[in-house]
């Protein structure tokens, strides 16, 4: 198994502009060390946190995932990312992960965020998403599912993981920072997987603060990144054979 170059991509949003942000996206890339395997972006990437999803929404076949797939292209690696889709008369908050030869992975958000009415607007998904990329067995999910760990509980069989890496993507606020910082390494512990959680900084709307703490979390819950309030993309390595000699060493998804 290989190790896992990833590169985590914490930015500020502008509100509802798609063509400002792609372009912002596009400068960022350029600061990804590579060769890279993924790129991680925020929740909503080129909209902010939405309930605008009339105005906002695309196909899956639309102009957004076709440049996803040019950028993955372009930089040789997968992107992974949620956006606003629609199909027929409902609307999604759906996460992408898209590698360079154009294949496509798809997640709609379960857990729909009741505060913010997110409820209101788009459709809950029914069904994780686990896939297998470079070896590695990934998990899907979209900021507000981190509060449900049942949806996400990691199961064990003849030595076989449901899967190896969670990667959540987020516009989760300032204010909840700790539970978000707290969440991810609480996943990471309890499933014995890699957590990567990328998050924004600045100011959605309303002027609502957005402290980023983009993260990757080891499977014993160590953190081997974490970044705060700026713009900041993050470069690093995944060890597969850490993985592995974590849960050697502590088999207990086994005791289940």
């Amino acid at each position: 198994m290989q190790d896992l170059k990833v590169s985590l991509i914490q930015c500020d949003q502008i509100w509802e502009d798609k063509k400002a942000n792609l372009a912002h996206f596009e400068t960022l890339l350029e600061a990804v060390q590579k060769p890279v395997d993924i790129v991680v972006f925020p929740e909503m990437f080129h909209t902010g946190l939405s309930m605008n999803a009339v105005e906002m929404a695309e196909s899956i076949n639309g102009e957004s995932v076709q440049w996803i797939k040019k950028m993955a292209k372009k930089h040789d690696c997968a992107i992974t990312a949620s956006l606003i889709i629609q199909e027929g008369e409902q609307f999604f908050n759906r996460m992408v992960f898209i590698q360079a030869d154009g294949s496509l992975q798809q997640y709609n958000k379960r857990k729909l965020f009741g505060l913010a009415k997110e409820d209101l607007t788009y459709t809950p998904g029914e069904e994780p998403n686990t896939f297998e990329y470079k070896g590695w067995k990934i998990f899907m999910q979209i900021c507000y599912d981190l509060r449900f760990p049942e949806i996400m509980r990691n199961k064990v069989e003849d030595d076989n993981y449901d899967y190896d890496l969670l990667i959540n993507v987020a516009n989760w606020p300032e204010r909840r920072s700790l539970h978000w910082k707290t969440l991810l390494r609480a996943r990471a512990i309890e499933n014995q997987v890699y957590v990567i959680g990328v998050n924004r900084v600045g100011k959605g709307k309303n002027d609502l603060p957005y402290s980023g703490d983009s993260s990757i979390i080891d499977p014993a819950g160590k953190i081997i990144a974490q970044v705060s309030h700026e713009e900041h993309v993050v470069n690093e390595e995944i060890s597969y054979e850490n993985l592995e000699e974590v849960r050697r060493a502590m088999p207990f998804l086994k005791d289940r």
